[in-house]
């Protein structure tokens, strides 16, 4: 199993797909680690010698943020977004989406399950 990041990333895929597995990192920035550490993309991770993991961390290291210290960055970014009181902000602290999709009909991942108000009849007046 190998780390990298403080994240452990499977043995039996190819590098170029393992390397997604860490949060910050697409496919194409794994692409432009590989290519700068010389190593072939479709190479196992399980055949990477211990050498090649090590440039590939350097690289990561030094060019990439990844993990926590992204997610700090963007949560400390809402954050902001949320204090000021943005449209962006109060999206956010609404749930609602943040990017101008239609929520009238869509939206039910961002809003969550659908709550029916009442049972759509009135109820018979009560004898007195």
């Amino acid at each position: 199993m190998a780390r990298i990041a403080a994240v452990t990333i499977p043995d039996a895929k190819r590098v170029e797909v393992a390397l997604t597995y860490i949060f910050g990192i697409g496919v194409t920035s794994s692409q432009k680690i590989l290519a700068e550490a010389k190593i072939d993309p479709n190479t196992r991770v399980k055949d990477l010698t211990e050498t090649e993991l090590g440039r590939i961390r350097e690289i990561i290291a030094a060019s990439y943020e990844v993990e926590g210290d992204l997610q700090r960055e963007v949560a400390q970014n809402i954050k902001r977004l949320k204090e000021i009181n943005s449209y962006r902000g109060t999206r956010h602290k609404a749930n609602l989406p943040a990017r101008g999709q239609r929520t009238k009909t869509n939206g039910r991942t961002k809003r969550g399950k659908k709550v029916t108000m009442g049972s759509g009849r009135k109820k018979a007046a009560a004898k007195t």
